[in-house]
């Protein structure tokens, strides 16, 4: 790592964006509007599970945990890409990339441990319903977000050595990119990705398609299509944020070495998908594909309504 007085003369050029040079002004007026719906679809879902009752269960107090990450996460990487564009400028501080990428980890990270946390709710509520509502406690509930919410991992980015400017080929800092412009050796760092991002994305994944597996299997033993289909509407949204968001996940963070080749337009374009769109999405899945969502949202609009008529 390079002395502290030289990390202040040390900058990165964000370059992602600049792959399409001739889209730039699509977009400066796609990424606002992304970034708006995302936020405030995500703080729409909060206001509904807090304002109704009917909603206050553990699936849909995941749920507001899981909206409010997703602020956080998209909020890490859109507004600068957003000032980048605006100023035409691609630079940033190495220490404002560092930070950049603590917290997009950090809230990534969230993402991760809190669909997890899903899934073993759908499990719970389709496998073992009689057990439902002990094993779900208020406090277990309490206790599995707050266990997501603070869950971090430590890379060795900080020990890189880098020039005073480097170009990184994507339009936020993260680990790939940065190993890649690095001139230090950066082997044991690809390791040590391959390994944490092993724990932290694989370990969560297995246990959701091993969930999952179970949930099908007991779907399938339900008599009644009725009540499959039921079940199936249940966890159907999160398992297509699931499938969304790790795709990507995985591609980017597990396959270092085969994606080192890829075009920049490719990585950028898997980059926007799991940052931007996926969290634009979300609101959307979790809110079309749920009936209780949807009553929800009709009561509060209707209150609403009444409220201002009244006035």
């Amino acid at each position: 790592m390079a002395g502290g007085n030289q990390t202040s003369i040390f900058k990165f050029l964000l370059w992602g964006l600049s792959a399409w040079p001739e889209k730039q002004h699509i977009f400066f007026l796609l990424f606002p509007w992304m970034y708006v719906v995302t936020v405030t679809g995500n703080l729409l879902i909060v206001l509904v599970i807090d304002t109704d009752r009917v909603l206050h269960t553990p699936m849909y107090f995941f749920l507001t945990s899981l909206s409010c990450a997703d602020i956080l996460f998209t909020s890490t990487t859109v507004p600068k890409a957003l000032v980048n564009l605006q100023t035409t400028s691609r630079s940033i501080s190495y220490t404002g990339c560092l930070t950049q990428l603590y917290f997009f980890l950090n809230f990534g990270d969230m993402d991760i441990f809190l669909l997890a946390t899903m899934t073993y709710d759908c499990y719970m509520a389709i496998c073992h319903p009689l057990h439902y509502m002990v094993v779900m406690s208020p406090q277990c509930c309490i206790l599995m977000v707050t266990a997501c919410w603070t869950l971090t991992h430590t890379f060795l980015i900080f020990q890189h050595s880098f020039c005073s400017e480097k170009i990184i080929p994507d339009f936020f800092c993260d680990l790939g990119p940065l190993i890649k412009v690095s001139f230090s050796d950066t082997q044991v760092n690809e390791l040590i990705l391959l390994f944490v991002g092993g724990a932290v994305i694989l370990s969560p994944f297995m246990l959701i398609l091993v969930s999952y597996i179970h949930i099908v299997s007991a779907i399938f033993c339900v008599p009644s299509a009725q009540g499959r289909c039921k079940a199936f509407s249940t966890c159907g949204s999160h398992l297509t944020v699931f499938s969304l968001f790790f795709g990507r996940v995985i591609r980017v963070y597990l396959c270092l070495s085969s994606t080192s080749s890829s075009s920049l337009e490719e990585d950028t374009a898997a980059a926007v998908m799991y940052t931007v769109v996926t969290p634009l999405l979300n609101p959307f899945i979790y809110s079309l594909w749920n009936k209780d969502m949807q009553n929800a949202l009709g009561r509060l609009l209707r209150g609403k309504i009444s409220f201002l008529q009244g006035h």
